[in-house]
C-alpha cells in the first residue's frame, strides 16, 4: 500500500514539474533576436507610399501609414508604420526590421510600455517584447489568441493586455490568459471586422480596464465585467476609442455617432462636439493641458478645450483625412500619425516629419 502511494506521489510531482516546465518554457520557445542584428537606416530605404501601387513620390515620409506614435522613458521617439518599427536614435530614423514567421514586414498598431522599460509592439503578426537589447516575438504558438493584434495596454501590475481580431488575451509574463468578451456583431462598412475584435484598451486612474468593442464598452475591475451600451446612453455601440480625462470622466469615440462622456454615473450631451459632417471617430486623447483632441475620418483632428473647438486640416498644414494616433512628447509637442505619414503641431502650425526631420 504505501509503495503504491509513494508511486502516486512521485507521478504527480513529475506532472507539476513538467507543467511548471512548460509554463517556463514560452521564453525559450519564442523567436528572439538580436535588435542590432535588424536595425536599418531608413535613408537606406526606398521611398514609403500610401499606396504601393502609386508613381507619384509622396515625399519621403517616414511611412504611408502610421498607426501608433510613442515616447519611451528614454525619450526615444517610435513610431508603428505599415512598414514596421521605427525608432529615432540620436537624431537619425531607424528601421527595425521585424518579420512575421514567414519572412514578411509586419504593420504596428500599438505600442506600450511596462514599469522596467520593456516596450510592448502589437502588430499583424503578433505581439513583440523590445527590451532594448532583443525583441521576442509571442503569436498563437505560445498562447496569444490570435496574431493580427490592435491594441495594447499595460496595467499596474505589468500585465499586459492585448486586444485582437478574436478576442483579448492577458500576458503575465509567463503564460496568456484569456478574458471572454461577448461576441458582437461584424461591422460591414469596415474592411476588417469580426464579432470578437478589440479596437482598444485602456486602464483608468483606479486600475478598471476599459475595452472598445463593436457590442459598445466593457470595464473590467479585476473581479467582474460589466457592459455600456446604448441602452445605458452611449451614443453608439460600435466603439473605436476610450479615454479618462484629469476629471475622471471617460470618453467615447465611436464609429457611427460621433462623441460622447460618461461621468460614473450619466452620459453627458455636448452637441457642440458632434457639429461635423461625419460622425466616424477614429482617435481621441487629452493633452497635458486638459484639451480633448480627436480624429474625424475624412475631416481632420478637433481640438476642444472645454468651450471652444479648433479644426486642423489641409488648411493649416494637416494633410491627412485619416489621421489614426495622436500623441503628445515631453516637450509638449503634439504629434498625428496616419496616411500620409507624420505631423506634428507646434504654435498652432502643423509640419510634416519626415525621414530627415525637422525632429
Amino acid at each position: 500500500m504505501k509503495i503504491k502511494q509513494h508511486f502516486i506521489l512521485n507521478s504527480i510531482l513529475v506532472l507539476l514539474l513538467l507543467s511548471v516546465n512548460n509554463l517556463l518554457s514560452i521564453d525559450n520557445n519564442i523567436n528572439k533576436i538580436l535588435a542590432e542584428e535588424i536595425l536599418i537606416s531608413t535613408k537606406d530605404l526606398p521611398e514609403f507610399k500610401t499606396d504601393i501601387h502609386s508613381k507619384e513620390s509622396e515625399g519621403n515620409q517616414i511611412s504611408g501609414v502610421v498607426r501608433a506614435i510613442f515616447q519611451d522613458k528614454k525619450g526615444i521617439m517610435c513610431f508603428g508604420t505599415q512598414n514596421g518599427f521605427q525608432c529615432l536614435i540620436n537624431g537619425e530614423l531607424f528601421l527595425f526590421d521585424i518579420k512575421d514567421k514567414f519572412g514578411k514586414g509586419i504593420t504596428i498598431k500599438a505600442i506600450k510600455q511596462d514599469s522596467k522599460g520593456n516596450l510592448w509592439i502589437g502588430h499583424s503578426a503578433g505581439l513583440t517584447k523590445y527590451d532594448g537589447e532583443y525583441f521576442y516575438n509571442y503569436t498563437t504558438d505560445e498562447g496569444l489568441i490570435s496574431n493580427d493584434v490592435w491594441c495594447v495596454e499595460v496595467d499596474s501590475e505589468d500585465k499586459v493586455w492585448i486586444g485582437t481580431l478574436e478576442g483579448l488575451c492577458i500576458f503575465d509574463g509567463v503564460e496568456f490568459s484569456r478574458l471572454d468578451i461577448p461576441e458582437s456583431i461584424i461591422d460591414s462598412t469596415k474592411g476588417i471586422s469580426s464579432t470578437k475584435i478589440i479596437h482598444s484598451i485602456n486602464k483608468d486612474s483606479k486600475n478598471n480596464i476599459w475595452i472598445a468593442t463593436n457590442g459598445g464598452a466593457y470595464i473590467y475591475n479585476s473581479k467582474e465585467l460589466k457592459n455600456i451600451s446604448e441602452t445605458d446612453g452611449l451614443c453608439n455601440n460600435y466603439v473605436n476609442s476610450i479615454i479618462e480625462d484629469k476629471n475622471n470622466n471617460i470618453w467615447f469615440a465611436t464609429a457611427h455617432n460621433g462623441l460622447c462622456v460618461y461621468d460614473g454615473e450619466k452620459f453627458i450631451k455636448l452637441e457642440i462636439l458632434n457639429n461635423f459632417r461625419n460622425k466616424e471617430i477614429w482617435n481621441i486623447f487629452e493633452t497635458k493641458s486638459g484639451n480633448i483632441l480627436f480624429s474625424v475620418k475624412g475631416e481632420g483632428v478637433y481640438s476642444y478645450n472645454g468651450k471652444t473647438i479648433i479644426k486642423y486640416n489641409e488648411e493649416n498644414g494637416l494633410n491627412s483625412h485619416a489621421i489614426m494616433c495622436i500623441f503628445q512628447d515631453n516637450k509638449n509637442r503634439i504629434w498625428f500619425g496616419g496616411m500620409k505619414g507624420v505631423f506634428r503641431l507646434e504654435n498652432d502650425k502643423i509640419i510634416n516629419i519626415k525621414r530627415n526631420g525637422p525632429w
